[in-house]
């Protein structure tokens, strides 16, 4: 009888793009994929540790599983299982850890489905995982996340990632391209580039450092896979987001006006006590770039609140910042102390409490600011892909500057791309929008 495995996925798009080809090895095997939540012989939780918060909720996973199956042999992978392997195999019901180099060998540590005491550990120094092993992602219909890159070699002083994952390392450009048709026969219709730190793409391939090619290099590569109507890059560093990247993005016929720019802090004191690579000055002309090429781009920024040192003139100087910048939307994040970071023991500890104030003042900032972007969208025409799931009989779907949109449910919409013109926002913040061409029937 064929067993049933079931995949959870906490963190990033990388996270998502690697769960999505490890399931594919266990269906190669025979194995039957099933969905989270259901009754599963194996299931697979493949973990973050960004924050805090990630690590807190994998044990909650661990329980939604065990109350679908008490017998279930769970296994649990990525960067808290490299970081934290015996503190993870000893929560209640994990059976075994695999680490950043046996993750992708999962098939082959499973042969006893019993049930242990305590969770059997596979893991590595950090220093090992030299290798790069290629993922995409194909679970949703409308986009796939594509992995081109993995770990950095940045060392923030509040991130674990580079414990986590190691030197940075790309994919070979013919690999990538590979991947990329592979999806496209899939009858997927846009590719998400995801990585660590896919700006630095080309540096240490196969755990070299000759840099064979270059993030532009790959950009112009995949814009002649056959196939596929929409790249979007996703995140990037400041200081690896080229003019020449931009130009291209800019003329292209298949990358589109988005991108996801890390600034963490508006801050150039905390910037450096941060170790970030740029001061707040080249982020502002990296918007200022965009936006001279791309009036109509979305520009999306993380930031960090509640820094060690950051002073509330530290916060109101980032706040004034982000609120003065022609972008579109934040991603906030509140500090979270790390171990093995040297952020967590500077000076300057910020209180919980103000921590939790600033964060919700940037979450009002970044709701505002994407009304704002949408509100100067209004009226005029955008190409749209639509997803697959009828909502409250609404169908929703994205232009290719990010715009959130719904309209009717119509199940002949589903992945496919369509030019509309958007008309207003609806309670609910989404855009409604019309067909220009009438033959479209809602």
């Amino acid at each position: 009888m064929q067993k049933k495995v079931a995949f959870y996925t906490l963190g990033c798009k990388l996270n998502f793009s690697e769960t999505s080809t490890i399931s594919r090895q266990f269906e190669d095997k025979g194995y039957i994929k099933t969905d989270f939540g259901k009754p599963a012989d194996i299931v697979v939780i493949n973990t973050c540790s960004v924050t805090e918060n990630a690590d807190k909720r994998f044990k909650t996973i661990v329980r939604q599983a065990q109350k679908v199956n008490e017998n279930a042999f769970i296994i649990g992978i990525g960067c808290y299982a490299q970081l934290k392997p015996e503190e993870l195999a000893a929560i209640d019901g994990v059976d075994l850890v695999l680490g950043a180099t046996e993750k992708f060998k999962i098939t082959d540590y499973i042969n006893d489905l019993s049930k242990n005491d305590f969770g059997e550990v596979h893991s590595c120094e950090i220093d090992e995982a030299d290798f790069y092993v290629g993922s995409y992602s194909i679970g949703d219909r409308t986009r796939a996340f594509l992995k081109v890159q993995d770990g950095c070699d940045y060392k923030c002083t509040y991130c674990t990632i580079p414990l986590a994952r190691g030197i940075s390392r790309s994919d070979k450009l013919e690999n990538v391209l590979k991947n990329a048709k592979g999806i496209s026969d899939q009858d997927i219709k846009e590719i998400v580039l995801t990585g660590v730190n896919i700006g630095d793409y080309g540096k240490g391939e196969f755990g070299n450092k000759k840099h064979e090619h270059t993030f532009l290099d790959l950009v112009k590569a995949l814009e002649t896979v056959d196939g596929i109507e929409r790249l979007r890059i996703s995140s990037i560093e400041p200081n690896l987001l080229k003019n020449e990247t931009i130009d291209f993005v800019a003329n292209s016929q298949k990358f589109v006006p988005h991108f996801h720019i890390p600034l963490q802090s508006g801050s150039n004191d905390l910037l450096k006590k941060m170790k970030r690579r740029y001061m707040r000055e080249l982020y502002v002309d990296r918007v200022e770039q965009i936006k001279s090429l791309m009036p109509d781009a979305c520009i999306g920024v993380d930031v960090i609140v509640g820094f060690p040192g950051e002073t509330d003139e530290h916060f109101l100087e980032t706040y004034n910042f982000l609120n003065e910048l022609d972008i579109s939307y934040l991603h906030v994040f509140t500090y979270s102390e790390r171990e093995n970071t040297l952020a967590a023991e500077m000076d300057g500890v910020v209180s919980n409490a103000k921590r939790k104030k600033r964060s919700k003042m940037l979450r009002g900032l970044s709701a505002k600011k994407r009304r704002a972007f949408y509100e100067k969208q209004i009226g005029k025409t955008h190409e749209v892909l639509f997803e697959g799931e009828n909502i409250k009989g609404y169908i929703h779907g994205f232009t290719e500057n990010y715009v959130k949109i719904k309209t009717p449910w119509n199940p002949e919409l589903v992945n496919t791309l369509h030019e509309i013109r958007l008309d207003e926002i609806a309670e609910d913040g989404l855009v409604k929008c019309s067909f220009v061409h009438e033959e479209v029937s809602v």
